[in-house]
C-alpha cells in the first residue's frame, strides 16, 4: 500500500511539458536508429531529473517500516504498562476490600465485646447485691439448729428444776454453736497464760499477781476469733505485773517529852557500869 501511494504521488507531481519532452526525445531516438538501451537510459535520466526536482520541492518522508515498528513497539510497551497498572489496580482493590471486611469484622466484634462487657458488669453488680443480701444464708442455716436447741433447753428448764441437766444442755448447745462456726472458718483461741501480744490481745487492765509471770495474760474477758486465718476480733485480757516488794518499817521517832527520861536513865546507868570498873581497877592496884 505504501509503494502504491508513492507511485501515485510521483505521477501527479510530473508536469505535462516534461512528459511531452520525453515523448519527443523517444521519437527522435527511434528515428535515428539509436540503441534501445541508450534511449532507455536517457528516458530514465529525463524522467529522473524532474523527479529530483519534485523531491527537492517536497519534504523527505522517513521510511514507513521503521516508524511502524517504533509505533508498534511503543504500543506494546503502553499495552504492557496498562495491563500492569490494571493488575496492580485489581490487587489494590482486593486488598482494600479485604481490609474493609476486616475493619467491619473488627467493628462488629468490638460492638459485641462492649455489649458483653456491659452485660457482665450488670451481672456482677447484681451478684454483688445478692451476696450482700443473702451471703449469710448458709451460715444462718447452720445457726438455726443452735437456736432450736436453746429453745428446747429453756423449755426443759421451765418444766424441770434440775440444774445439772440444764447445765449439760447449755454446754451441748454451745458446742454445736462452735461447730457451726468452725464449718465457716471461724475459730476461737485462748490467751490465758500466754505472753501478751498486741497483735492478738487487747489489754483492758493490768493487775499485780504472782501466779503468772509479769507481762503474761492473767485471765481473758472475751476470747479472740479467727476467720480463715485472719484475726476478726482480738482477745480482751487482763495482764499481770510483778508485785511491788514491801519496804522494811522504819523505827518510830520518840516523842519530845520522853527524851529526858531516857537521857536521865542513861546517866543513871553510867555510874552503875563504871563502879564495878573502878573497883576492879582498884582491886588490881
Amino acid at each position: 500500500m505504501s509503494g502504491t501511494n508513492d507511485k501515485d504521488s510521483i505521477q501527479t507531481d510530473i508536469g505535462q511539458d516534461v512528459i511531452d519532452e520525453a515523448v519527443r526525445s523517444v521519437e527522435r531516438r527511434m528515428d535515428g536508429d539509436a540503441d534501445s538501451a541508450g534511449s532507455e537510459t536517457e528516458v530514465e535520466l529525463d524522467v529522473s531529473a524532474p523527479a529530483a526536482e519534485t523531491d527537492a520541492s517536497t519534504p523527505e518522508v522517513a521510511p514507513p517500516t521503521e516508524d511502524a515498528a517504533a509505533l508498534r513497539q511503543e504500543v506494546e510497551s503502553l499495552r504492557a504498562q496498562l495491563e500492569f497498572s490494571q493488575t496492580k489496580a485489581r490487587e489494590t482493590l482486593e486488598r482494600l476490600k479485604e481490609a474493609h471486611e476486616r475493619a467491619k469484622d473488627f467493628q462488629d466484634r468490638a460492638i459485641r465485646s462492649a455489649a458483653d462487657l456491659e452485660n457482665y458488669r450488670k451481672r456482677a453488680q447484681k451478684e454483688k447485691e445478692d451476696v450482700q443480701k443473702f451471703g449469710v444464708e448458709k451460715l444462718l442455716k447452720d445457726l438455726l439448729p443452735v437456736v432450736d436447741n436453746m429453745d428446747r433447753a429453756l423449755d426443759a428448764a421451765s418444766k424441770s428444776p434440775d440444774f445439772d441437766s440444764f447445765q449439760k444442755g447449755v454446754a451441748m448447745t454451745r458446742k454445736s454453736f462452735e461447730d457451726s462456726l468452725a464449718r465457716h472458718g471461724v475459730k476461737g483461741f485462748s490467751a490465758k497464760g500466754q505472753p501478751f501480744d498486741p497483735r492478738l490481745h487487747e489489754a483492758i487492765q493490768q493487775v499485780e499477781s504472782a501466779d503468772v509471770p509479769s507481762g503474761h495474760v492473767l485471765f481473758e474477758v472475751t476470747r479472740g476469733f479467727y476467720l480463715n486465718d485472719r484475726l476478726v476480733r482480738p482477745a480482751m485480757v487482763v495482764v499481770a505485773r510483778a508485785p511491788e516488794v514491801a519496804a522494811a518499817p522504819e523505827p518510830a521517832a520518840p516523842a519530845a517529852g520522853s527524851e529526858a527520861p531516857k537521857a536521865s536513865e542513861e546517866s543513871s546507868a553510867e555510874p552503875q557500869t563504871s563502879a564495878p570498873s573502878d573497883s576492879s581497877s582498884g582491886g588490881s592496884q
